[in-house]
């Protein structure tokens, strides 16, 4: 045998960008621990990171393509699938129009630099307008906000959560999460030391997470009343006369707007509504526009719900008029070293409603639709239905909501591409699965994260291991599958290619970054900490923040209806939240020996008082049921979710028959989204509504 030998590289399960160093001895993988010389992650890593071992062994991993047959599933050659592949979807778009094939796109493709290069130019050569991808089943409020406000969707501030004073988070929880649209990794270190040099944390959630158990305060709210609770936040802010622009007092636009809408939300007009004490939302924002510096950071909770784009705006606008805006310990824009932003011209048209999608109307954005519409797409005839798919790393029959009508839309599809790792929930309705190689095979750089980090930062990292001759990589597939749908040659480009030429003109390509510096510092390099930079960076054609876009005005009245009828269906009285879990990411996960290990984590979380009146106990099994479906699960009983809500993780439901992950079956859970309706969307941006669904709740 070899000697034993080390390998540095970024995590790329996750957010967080944790570097790890891996010992290994030829194909043997002995250790995989955090990476003490990593300048951003300083040796942190989470549990997952010890799973990429399993995913690189995995017997369940599809390494060459197969076909759905009459008979089961056979094995192919890549040409033949390649030529199979073309030559069906060329015929589809032929006969019912360009726009009768779709694309989704799944999670995993954000942490894959090959897709990330690779899959735009790809959707460009199959013309049609009908993608869509788990973004609208998360962040999208994050990238409508900043498209409308800042001028383009990437500009997304982050929390300068390494020196701020004053933490406010509502529906986040990133000491589980590890911090989403918040690249940060060891979250939990930097929150202790937030309150180490005195500052304060407050997490605002319906229920008592991890991260709240650590903050110094917690405030149970409502679900879904996120939106009302900042307006009244920042109506105490004009009525305390606490507005401070800073340096930003000439480039926000709307102010005096802003203040007529505040006007409406006093705390004691929302306090019955949210759940939470005028008095306690004044103290809040008394905390806030006191505190040296401050920062809000609202996430999932509030993002995925009906009033998710509302809840984005305000959160902007929060940190904007207490002077925590382009400042040390307020939100901040990172400066990558690969800049999506790099060619975006100031005043530049948004495509948010460019088109709508052809059933329901809902807006285009960011090159997509939301998947929320996609089974009734499929399902609804005309012109434009859509009769193919391909899939790329993606679940959305576990991961989007109403799942099982999406599994049944798939099912009808005259023909449907898969481009991933396993035979899962959605791939087995599949007419070609493409396995593309992963994790360790792959070189990897966070395009994305780094975009998202709470300090500049920068590493490349080299495949592990070498693919065997009879694998492809992602960027591969989609390469050969775009050239055989456009009738082109393959081009010479590869990922790294385009990776140095972005990071020498990128913003410190004349310090001389380049790949090869990356190369020569496999544990990344530090380039500082977040700086003021909104002159540099703003891409509103009038180089100011739009404080008040109109699109948000507009959907105010959805909002205070809220306060005029706030009736609900008695037939569903409880509402159902998600929540995540340390030991699993989204849907793909749970295939990792090491993840599922221990106690069934999918449970249904149920407040005391709510048990007492149902009359079940803990560890017993309950029917939950919605508009849209119903699922069994065993019950735990917990004053850590606040009463009339009930919560029960996502990613869950690996019970289906025809699949082929094997781990998985061993803890299948059940599905949140077969409750979640995915008629129930935030109208302004399409987003999902995730949580908030009304259920109700009966002994199996």
């Amino acid at each position: 045998m070899s000697d034993i030998k080390t390998h540095y590289r970024n995590c790329n399960i996750c957010e967080a960008m944790c570097g790890l160093e891996i010992k290994y001895q030829d194909k043997h993988i002995l250790s995989i621990k955090g990476d003490p010389e990593d300048p951003f992650s300083k040796g942190y890593n989470c549990p997952k990171a010890t799973a990429l071992e399993d995913f690189y062994n995995d017997e369940d991993r599809l390494k060459t393509p197969i076909r759905r047959t009459a008979n089961g599933w056979e094995d192919i050659s890549w040409d033949q699938a390649f030529t199979e592949i073309a030559e069906k979807l060329k015929g589809i778009q032929k006969e019912h129009g360009r726009n009768a094939l779709a694309v989704y796109l799944g999670n995993p493709n954000a942490h894959n630099l090959g897709n990330a290069l690779f899959l735009k130019p790809f959707m460009k050569s199959l013309g049609t307008i009908n993608r869509f991808s788990s973004a609208s089943t998360d962040q999208m409020p994050h990238h409508v906000a900043a498209n409308f406000m800042f001028g383009a969707g990437m500009l997304i501030p982050v929390p300068d959560i390494d020196r701020t004073d004053f933490m406010l988070i509502i529906g986040g929880n990133p000491v589980v999460s590890n911090g989403s649209m918040m690249t940060a990794p060891n979250v939990i270190g930097r929150m202790k030391a937030i309150q180490k040099r005195g500052g304060k944390i407050v997490v605002v959630d319906p229920r008592r997470t991890r991260t709240a158990k650590i903050a110094d305060q917690h405030l149970f709210i409502r679900p879904e009343k996120d939106a009302l609770l900042l307006l009244a936040m920042i109506h105490c802010v004009f009525t305390t006369n606490s507005v401070n622009l800073r340096h930003l007092a000439d480039r926000v636009d709307g102010l005096d707007a802003l203040e007529n809408i505040a006007n409406d939300y006093s705390p004691e007009s929302v306090a019955k509504h949210v759940g939470i004490p005028a008095s306690d939302i004044r103290t809040l924002t008394n905390d806030m526009t006191t505190a040296d510096s401050a920062v809000c950071y609202s996430r999932m909770g509030a993002s995925t719900q009906t009033f998710g784009g509302l809840c984005q705006w305000l959160t902007n606008v929060l940190n904007i008029i207490t002077g925590n805006f382009d400042r040390a310990g307020g939100a901040m824009f990172p400066q990558p070293a690969f800049d999506l932003l790099r060619n975006h011209k100031k005043g530049h048209k948004s495509s948010f409603g460019q088109y709508k999608s052809r059933v329901r109307k809902l807006p285009f954005f960011n090159g997509e639709f939301p998947v929320a519409t996609l089974a009734e797409e499929i399902f609804t005839p005309g012109e434009g239905q859509i009769k193919s798919l391909i899939t790329v790393a993606g679940n959305p029959v576990l991961s989007s909501p109403s799942g099982h009508k999406l599994a049944e839309a798939f099912s009808g599809l005259d023909y449907m591409v898969a481009i991933d790792i396993y035979l899962n929930e959605t791939t087995k309705h599949a007419n070609i699965i493409l396995p593309a190689t992963t994790g360790l095979e792959n070189s990897h750089f966070d395009i994305f994260f780094n975009s998202f980090s709470v300090r500049n930062t920068v590493k490349y990292s080299k495949p592990l291991f070498e693919p065997a001759d009879y694998q492809r990589t992602d960027w591969q597939i989609l390469k050969e599958l775009a050239a055989r749908m456009t009738d082109t040659d393959l081009d010479e480009y590869t990922p790294e290619m385009i990776l140095d030429m972005e990071l020498q003109k990128g913003p410190y390509g004349k310090q001389g970054m380049s790949l090869a510096k990356l190369i020569d510092n496999p544990h990344g390099i530090d380039i500082g900490p977040l700086m003021p930079c909104i002159e540099a960076r703003i891409k509103t054609e009038q180089g100011s923040v739009n404080l008040v876009p109109q699109l948000y005005i507009n959907d105010l009245p959805r909002l205070q209806n809220v306060i005029i009828h706030p009736a609900r269906d008695k037939k569903y009285p409880f509402d159902l939240i998600g929540r995540r879990l340390v030991k699993s990411h989204n849907t793909w996960t749970q295939n990792s020996e090491r993840l599922i290990k221990g106690k069934n984590p999918c449970t249904l979380e149920v407040h005391p008082d709510d048990a007492k009146v149902l009359g079940i106990s803990n560890g017993q099994s309950v029917m939950v049921s919605s508009m849209v479906g119903e699922v069994k699960i065993e019950v735990v009983i917990t004053d850590d979710i606040q009463r009339g809500v009930v919560s029960m993780p996502q990613g869950w439901g690996h019970n289906q028959q025809g699949t082929q992950m094997s781990v998985a079956a061993k803890q299948p859970g059940v599905s949140i989204n077969d409750l979640t309706d995915a008629s129930r969307v935030d109208t302004l941006t399409g987003n999902a509504a995730l949580n908030g669904t009304p259920v109700a709740i009966n002994v199996a």
